[in-house]
This record gives structure tokens, sequence and C-alpha cells, in this order.
């Protein structure tokens, strides 16, 4: 007897097959009609004729898709900044908030006067929370610590919450946020390069490298000199790009064949086609301009229309981004960014897991791909971004386990 079956769903959007969802590929995404979904030993045994099961979920009148993937979080973090979102509704800005010791800084100082076991517990409620909104697999960073020891602390905290969440984590090195003080940005650079870095590849500390290139952070030979250096030590690089500014860095990213260009509001034409033309993926965080009250949005059509791998991530942090559902995000990319429902649950689902490395692992549903399944209590999923506000994820599967279901959902399970 198999552990679980999803019955007899309204339709499932699975993703089968290899890599990233691009081009015209967007255009024929398969949805099946009244499909069960047979999950055995964690992994997915079948799509198709149901078997019999210790555990059935009725997902007659819903909608099935993969677990959702966020490929850009700022976990782990302590605290919260409300009252900087407060202060930017009377008229301050992003920038000058960060240089009066707000934002950044403040962050690092708060992780830096929590306790481990504080900071771990914090984020653990967090994760929880994500994985009730659908998320199942989803990315952290370090960038709160700003110096050596600080930095692989927060490193070693990821890998911590990693190992006691339902998710699959992965992490992310990006002691390139800001500048500590009484610091360059090139000596900051270089202590990162050779004291970081090689820490964190020889301990396993992280998968890929990340710089912030703006004016108020490190410019383009900053990201030069840690691509090199990520190169040697055998991690990916990735980069927050044009997020405030058109500083090339979007452009920078094809030609130097990073993993990820990440936000890209101020990113021009002539860049989609250099990211369009490479393996580079866009990573758009509609959360954050809605945030900060931006008006400069990315060119999101123009990176889909001209064949470029286009993610979504929340950009989950404490400053710029308080928001944890991919849900929303989806919602925000559709009605803000121009994306159509399906491509946006491509972006979230299976090329966000392209860009975390997790291609096959994360981000389908397909036979023998572990089984991360969101239960939506949605007849298709044009409904999801129709209703920004509604509360549609009625049952998750991580790993195979069915660890989430809402209370009006219960009647749903037999066993």
């Amino acid at each position: 007897m198999t552990d679980l079956v999803v019955r007899d769903a309204a339709s499932v959007v699975p993703f089968a097959g290899s890599g990233p969802i691009r081009g015209a590929a967007l255009t024929g995404i398969e949805v099946l009609d009244r499909t069960s979904i047979t999950v055995d030993d964690g992994v997915v045994a079948a799509i198709g004729k149901p078997n019999d099961a210790r555990v059935s979920f009725d997902a007659s009148e819903c909608t099935v898709v993969p677990g959702f993937v966020d490929p850009h979080t700022h976990l782990p973090f302590f605290g919260r900044r409300a009252d900087e979102d407060a202060a930017r509704s009377s008229g301050r800005w992003y920038e000058t908030l960060h240089r009066e010791k707000g934002g950044i800084d403040r962050s690092v100082e708060m992780l830096a006067t929590a306790t481990d076991d504080e900071v771990v517990g914090f984020c653990a409620g967090l994760a929880h929370d994500m994985l009730a909104a659908g998320t199942t697999t989803f990315e952290t960073k370090s960038g709160y610590g700003l110096s050596v020891d600080a930095e692989l602390r927060q490193l070693r905290l990821a890998r911590r919450l990693a190992s006691i969440v339902p998710q699959n984590v992965t992490t992310t090195c990006l002691s390139a946020h800001a500048v500590p003080k009484g610091k360059t940005e090139g000596e900051w650079v270089g202590e990162i390069a050779e004291e970081i870095l090689p820490v964190v590849a020889r301990e396993r500390l992280a998968d890929a490298v990340d710089i912030y290139v703006e004016s108020i952070a490190f410019q383009l030979e900053h990201a030069a000199r840690l691509k090199t250096a990520a190169d040697a030590l055998g991690l990916g690089m990735r980069i927050h790009a044009d997020q405030l500014e058109d500083s090339q860095a979007g452009s920078f990213a094809a030609r130097w064949k990073l993993v990820s260009a990440d936000h890209l509001n101020h990113t021009s034409l002539d860049a989609v086609d250099d990211i369009a033309g490479g393996d580079t993926a866009a990573v758009l965080l509609p959360a954050t301009a809605f945030t900060l009250r931006q008006k400069k949005q990315p060119p999101a059509r123009n990176l889909i229309e001209a064949g470029a791998t286009v993610a979504l991530g929340s950009d989950f942090n404490p400053g710029t981004s308080p928001v944890s559902s991919m849900t929303f995000v989806i919602a925000l990319a559709c009605r803000v960014l121009g994306l159509r429902p399906l491509e946006a649950l491509a972006a979230a689902t299976v090329n966000a897991a392209c860009v975390l490395g997790l291609d096959g692992e994360a981000g389908r549903i397909q036979v023998g791909s572990p089984a991360d399944v969101v239960v939506l209590g949605v007849p298709s999923f044009e409904h999801v971004p129709y209703r920004p506000d509604g509360d549609s994820v009625v049952a998750v599967i991580c790993g195979g386990r069915l660890v989430h279901v809402v209370e009006r959902a219960r009647d749903r399970i037999s066993s």
C-alpha cells in the first residue's frame, strides 16, 4: 500500500521534463484534467489512475501544483523594521535610511545581539509560515554579519535552520551586502575572497556567492573579483543587479555567465537581449518594489518574449520586503509585471529551482521526483492571481509527507 494519494484534482500543472521553461515553451505549458498523484516513500510514484493508499486527499475542485521554490530570501535574520516602512510612508527614501544606519546596518545589529537559539527559533517560525503558504524549497543568505566571524556565524545559522525545517534549503554567501564601517569596498571584498570564501567552500557553508551592486554598495569591479574567487572554489555566482539604478549589472551578469541577476528594476532593453542570449536567470522580486513604493519595474515582458529564463522570489527580509507568501508574489507578478498566470507559476517553481541548482529535485511533479506538492482550493491556477487576498493553499505535501492542511479541508482526508 502506498503512502498517499492526492485524488481526482480538477487540474494539475506538473512541469515534467528538465531545464528551465523559457521562450516558446511558456505558451505550451501542459495542464492535466481530473488527475491523481500517488506518493510512495517520499517521491511521486504515479500520475494518473490512483493506487490504494494509507491516506487519501480528495482534491476534486482543487488545483495541484509543485511546491513553490523561493530563490531569494534574506533568512536567517532577527527582528522587524516596521518603523522604517512607516518612515517611507512619510516620504523617507530607502537610500536615506540606509545612510542613516537604518536598513542593512540595523539588521546587522539586531542579529549580533541575538543568541544563536533566538535566531534559529525566530526563523523556524517564519519557515513554518512559508510552508503553510506552499513554499517547500527556499534560499537563505548571509549579509547581516559584515565581519569575517559574523558572516560565518550567519552562514552556520542558515545551515542549522536548514537541518530543522521540513523544506529543502540552499544557502548563498552575500557577505558583499554592505560595506562595514572603517573599510573600503575593495578592502572588504578582499577579505571576503581571501578569508570567508575558502572557509565557505571547505565547510560547505554555501552553495553560491552573491554581491549587491549599487552606488550605496559595490561596483562591477568587485563583482568580477568575487566571480573569479567563486569559480576557483567551485561556487556559483549571483548578483543583486540594477535595483536602484542602471549600473549595467544585468549585462555584466550575462556576459560573465553568472547564475542569476536579481531585481533588475532599472535594467535597459539592451541588457534584456544579453540576458536572454545566455543561461543567466532573471530573478524578479516584485514584493520589494511594492514595499518600497517603487514606480520603476523590471522589463518582465521583454525578458519573457526575448526568451530569458525568468524566476520569481520574495526577497523576504525585515526591511524592504517583509513578504514571504509566494502566492502574493505571483499575484504581483501578474498584476504589476504583466506575467501570465502559468508563466508566473513556472517562474515560482521550476525556473526558481534551476536558479538554486535543484532542477530535478524541486519545482516539478513527475514520477521519481521528490513529492513536494501544493493543493490549491481553486478549480484552475488563474484563480490565484485573480484573488490576491485569497487563502488558496489548502494542503501542502513536503518530502512526501502531508505537513499542512487547513481546517476547512480536513474532511477531505481519508485513511
